[in-house]
């Protein structure tokens, strides 16, 4: 890669953006944020609570995500968020013109699966619908990649960073 990307790694819940997030920027030799930690706690406590985030709610989410990223233009960086909507992901390239995203999918079953495994995590298996039914995947005029999560961290990384190289081509 010339310029290192600013990468937003996106999906709904459970496909692994904090697992593969990390493992993706030290691959690429850049830094991770962690998308979650930009919510602000009235977010955190509604989704733990088992309600859905509004639009409204992920705004000012989205605004510090993308600040980060936009500091972080020409240097690269990893960085986690659902991004679930076209909308969001607009929101996100308005601030950082640059970023790309590693959409990681899978089918329902798997990803609940993965979900119900996991400790210490604010948000419930409850949500796994409404996440999919926000989806919007990627189209066709998005810079990105679309990743499947099945196999281990590091066979979703190596496949997330050969669909990346092929963006410099």
């Amino acid at each position: 890669m010339n310029t290192p990307h600013v990468v937003v790694v996106m999906g709904v819940a459970g496909t692994g953006k904090t697992t593969i997030g990390p493992l993706l920027a030290q691959r690429l030799g850049v830094p991770y944020a962690e998308g979650d930690d930009f919510h602000p706690e009235a977010n955190i406590a509604k989704m733990t609570a088992g309600t859905p985030l509004t639009d409204e709610d992920r705004w000012p989410w989205l605004d510090a995500i993308g600040a980060w990223a936009h500091g972080r233009a020409g240097l690269g960086g990893v960085v986690s968020s659902s991004a679930l909507k076209r909308s969001y992901r607009d929101r996100l390239r308005s601030a950082a013109p640059g970023v790309v995203f590693v959409h990681l999918r899978g089918d329902r079953e798997l990803i609940e699966d993965r979900m119900s495994h996991r400790q210490g995590h604010f948000m419930p298996t409850a949500l796994l619908d409404s996440q999919f039914a926000t989806l919007q995947p990627l189209q066709a005029d998005e810079t990105g990649v679309a990743v499947d999560v099945s196999g281990s961290p590091e066979e979703i990384t190596d496949r997330a960073v050969t669909a990346l190289s092929g963006l410099d081509g």
